[in-house]
């Protein structure tokens, strides 16, 4: 057997497995698997993560204002979705779809444990490792689910559900285990059990690698042996120079965490733009791929607005739910960072709805860019609703009722089903195919923009009333969702196959 013979066979899973997984296919339990700990390991710590930064050192904190504290985490959000890109870029032409990830989740694992060393050098040291092990596992994870169908197979758009299903029982599982941690023992000790979560993940993964699409030993689109080399050296000469010149601006007195954020926000901006025209110019990319990307450019938006609002459930919202938000429902007492385990739990019990009621309607479901649209909406009316209890106190010093918290995360996490399981679906068919992994991390770039600007806006928390600061924020999110719906007949003349 030829090795092209060999490789297309090894790429395939076993016949058996097509309908094995609750009618889908086997790989997707390991790959929703692999996501369970990812999420359990990076929301988890994502959770504490603002608490930690506005915390006191005396209670083994880093003592920045809560402001800052916003976003310098938001930051950190948009460089791990920045890397996302070389990740996209990385399995296409040197690791495939398959070691990227294994590797992404090594220095995921890698990066939780140096967290969980009490220094200042090691949290950045342990941040540094998780935004580039993330870059690595996150689009290619997405991708693979996207190989396990056929273009019009209509079981697409509820494995992905199912798969975002997986995903958010680890941002459930994650803030109550990390949480309670941080929060009665020591932060670090909730970055050690993100550590430990993601270990499990590893393991699952190589031990189900059999059941997966598209496990080939080497990329898909490789590059020349010779060309393969020099992007080699690049990339790890790249790497040192970047960081030699970071550690001296920093020594010098130049790149203060303020400018690193600023720098990072104008990537964000421009990291997407150059990456779209570069896919609408390239020669491999034919006439009819080029006329789907369009389409494309609005839902990438609609993403970015959303996930604005979305990213603050661990920013803002942290800070509020720890300020001015009770922390007991029925008289049970629990962490302030728990409540970042109620938009995982709502997306846990709302995926399968989804995915059920998505299977039942068929062909008759709304078209992808109306769910997405639906998706936005949802996330500003939930940040809407936090004006109600935010309104009418002459102080900042009031506890309003957990149930405000809980109810904007329930809008939220519909919302998230709604939009991420679409988004993530029509990307993997929109598409080009000489830059499948690499669109796909174009969808997470929609994430580093959010970020972005997030890393920004919430510099104003705080210094303006939360009314104004959540009202003004999700009144924008409503209208670029209706926005979109009113372009519905054009979004669905331009995205076929995507219905």
């Amino acid at each position: 057997m030829s090795n092209t013979a060999a490789d297309t066979e090894q790429a395939k899973p076993p016949p058996e497995d097509d309908h094995a997984f609750f009618g889908q296919p086997r790989g997707l339990m390991t790959l929703s698997g692999l996501e369970v700990w990812e999420r359990f390991s990076f929301l988890g710590m994502q959770a504490i993560l603002v608490l930690f930064f506005a915390d006191s050192v005396a209670n083994g904190g880093m003592g920045m204002n809560p402001g800052t504290a916003a976003s310098v985490s938001a930051a950190y959000g948009t460089l791990v979705y920045l890397v996302s890109v070389a990740g996209g870029w990385l399995a296409d032409r040197i690791l495939g779809s398959y070691r990227a990830v294994l590797y992404g989740g090594v220095l995921i694992a890698c990066g939780h444990y140096s967290m969980a060393v009490p220094t200042d050098a090691m949290t950045w040291v342990g941040l540094g490792l998780i935004s580039a092990g993330t870059g690595l596992l996150k689009p290619n994870v997405a991708s693979m689910v996207g190989k396990l169908y056929r273009t019009e197979d209509e079981r697409r758009d509820a494995g992905f559900a199912l798969y975002y299903m997986g995903i958010n029982i680890g941002a459930f599982a994650g803030p109550l285990i990390t949480g309670w941690l941080g929060e009665n023992w020591s932060w670090h000790w909730g970055f050690s059990a993100a550590a430990i979560g993601m270990t499990f993940g590893l393991i699952q993964y190589v031990a189900g690698r059999r059941h997966l699409a598209g496990r080939r030993h080497a990329a898909e689109f490789a590059l020349a042996p010779d060309a393969m080399r020099r992007a080699v050296r690049m990339i790890i000469g790249g790497a040192v120079v970047a960081a030699v010149l970071a550690t001296a601006l920093a020594l010098a007195g130049w790149l203060t965490m303020d400018r690193f954020v600023d720098v990072l926000t104008a990537v964000s901006v421009i990291a997407p733009v150059v990456y779209f025209v570069v896919m609408f110019r390239s020669p491999r990319v034919t006439a009819e791929e080029r006329g789907r990307l369009r389409p494309y450019v609005v839902l990438f938006l609609g993403s970015v607005v959303f996930n604005f609002i979305l990213f603050q459930a661990y920013s803002t919202m942290m800070l509020l739910a720890s300020a001015n938000a009770r922390t007991e429902i029925l008289g049970f007492h629990f962490p302030a960072s728990w409540y970042a385990s109620a938009l995982g739990a709502f997306e846990v019990a709302l995926a399968p709805v989804v995915a059920a009621v998505w299977v039942r309607m068929g062909p008759r479901q709304p078209h992808a860019s109306n769910k997405i649209a639906f998706g936005v909406i949802l996330g500003g009316l939930s940040f809407l609703l936090m004006v109600l209890p935010t309104s009418g106190h002459a102080d900042d010093v009031y506890r309003m009722a957990a149930w405000w918290i809980v109810g904007s995360y329930l809008l939220l996490g519909l919302g998230d089903v709604l939009l991420e399981t679409s988004g993530m679906s029509a990307t993997t068919k929109l598409a080009p195919k000489a830059f499948a992994s690499q669109t796909m991390a174009l969808w997470f770039l929609s994430l580093a923009l959010a970020n972005g600007i997030q890393a920004q806006i919430v510099k104003l928390y705080g210094q303006v009333s939360n009314p104004a600061y959540f009202g003004v924020n999700g009144a924008i999110a409503v209208a670029a969702g209706v926005a979109m719906i009113v372009a519905a007949p054009w979004l669905k003349r331009t995205m076929h196959p995507v219905h």
